[in-house]
């Protein structure tokens, strides 16, 4: 395995998609033109009927193509939270807007945001400006968010009684995630992948359990003996809701799903495979029955005793925080899954030098094939905006050693 940038050669490791708004739009490589439902629109949301295909395609974005384990000619890239409080239009754009609902579930905020990246750093992938609590009153659980506290549900369901206030998901109480991914794919289209994404069950769950945020989950790991039951009929609303969701979301437009499960990192390994596990499971077999051509990625913080639990549950790439090696994680995993990860988001802070050296070592271990290049975390508050903008630009000088007419291809799309 041989890569090369436009200043050096480096060798090997030494540690080793539709819902299409626009006619003869390709999605995952079928070519379709739109079709609304004559059927009445469900909810409020006018449906879009979905081709999806399970075979790669030439004119896939590159971020698709890694995520499926395809030939690319550089790795691709984008960072988890590239839109937020690092950058000062968005610090800008906050003032006149402080309210972060009103920044996360208005449409034009939505799009003007998670463009703001795309348009200083030209990312391989566009996420939507969203957060993962943001379809809980789609189903019956009203949340706030206070400056001082974060998000607070005031009505945590640890009961049967308070299981009643859950409904199947409304997603007429979510146009506006819709209409933004709409919008996202046309200004992007051709140019890099759009990503969705959802809280994996049992992170969505600590949050409608202990009421907020919290440091110990002691109430909800505590329910896994005392109420297993209301747990049990929790989870599993939840990953009806979610799996409509993610369908929801590719149906608008997204090209990729990852699932967060931010949370899941604070159980033991065997208790994730109880209490986790499972509803990830059926999130993936429900998209992989609608969608099969859509790569979801799989994201926990703390996850380096769960990597091949994680790979378990059918994903297509497998998010690594920045406390794993990459090249330990690759021997673990095997083959049959891509990665995704994992600079360490504090070396953003480093003088550029010792940044690029570390993007190619993360590159190098991490191989030719079926890995994206990210953070191990989010962007963290004060990250240099020159420093975001390096990371790309030596990801994008990056060139791996592939066939010839493989690269001419890929490069005669990318110039394209």
């Amino acid at each position: 395995m041989v890569l090369s940038s436009s200043t050096l050669q480096l060798g090997p490791c030494s540690a080793c998609g539709s819902s299409r708004l626009l006619t003869g739009l390709d999605h995952n490589g079928l070519k379709e033109k739109v079709l609304v439902s004559s059927s009445k629109p469900r909810n409020g949301y006018k449906k879009f009927r979905v081709f999806c295909s399970s075979a790669s395609s030439s004119t896939d974005p590159l971020l698709v193509k890694a995520a499926r384990g395809d030939p690319v000619i550089r790795p691709p890239a984008w960072m988890m939270r590239q839109a937020g409080r690092y950058m000062a239009a968005y610090q800008k754009l906050a003032k006149k807007h402080p309210s972060f609902r009103e920044r996360s579930e208005t449409t034009d905020l939505i799009v003007e945001i998670s463009l703001q990246p795309w348009e200083a750093f030209r990312p391989d992938g566009v996420i939507l400006f969203s957060d993962i609590l943001t379809p809980l009153p789609a189903f019956g659980v009203p949340f706030d968010i206070e400056d001082d506290r974060g998000p607070v549900i005031q009505s945590p369901i640890r009961s049967e009684e308070g299981l009643n206030a859950l409904h199947p998901l409304d997603l007429g109480k979510l146009q506006f995630v819709g209409e933004s991914l709409r919008i996202l794919r046309k200004e992007i289209e051709g140019q890099a992948t759009l990503l969705g994404f959802v809280g994996a069950p049992w992170t969505i769950a600590t949050y409608i359990v202990e009421g907020g945020t919290t440091r110990t989950y002691k109430t909800i790991k505590s329910m896994c003996h005392t109420a297993p039951h209301i747990l049990r009929a929790i989870l599993s609303h939840l990953a009806q809701a979610i799996s409509e969701y993610v369908i929801f979301q590719v149906e608008s437009g997204a090209h990729c799903i990852q699932i967060f499960d931010s949370w899941g990192g604070q159980l033991p390994p065997h208790v994730w495979e109880q209490w986790s596990k499972p509803y990830i499971e059926e999130i993936v077999g429900v998209v992989r029955q609608k969608c099969p051509g859509t790569p979801l990625v799989l994201y926990i913080n703390g996850n380096g005793g769960l990597l091949e639990r994680m790979k378990g549950t059918g994903v297509d790439v497998i998010g690594l925080d920045w406390t794993i090696d990459m090249a330990d994680a690759r021997r673990r995993l095997g083959p049959g899954v891509s990665v995704q990860g994992n600079v360490d988001p504090a070396c953003l802070f480093s003088p550029l030098p010792a940044l690029t050296d570390e993007i190619h070592r993360v590159v190098k271990c991490a191989g030719q094939t079926g890995h994206i290049l990210n953070l191990g975390h989010g962007v963290l508050v004060g990250t240099p905006e020159e420093a975001v903008k390096h990371f790309f630009d030596v990801t994008r000088s990056i060139r791996f050693d592939i066939p010839s007419q493989d690269r001419e291809a890929e490069e005669t799309r990318v110039a394209a």
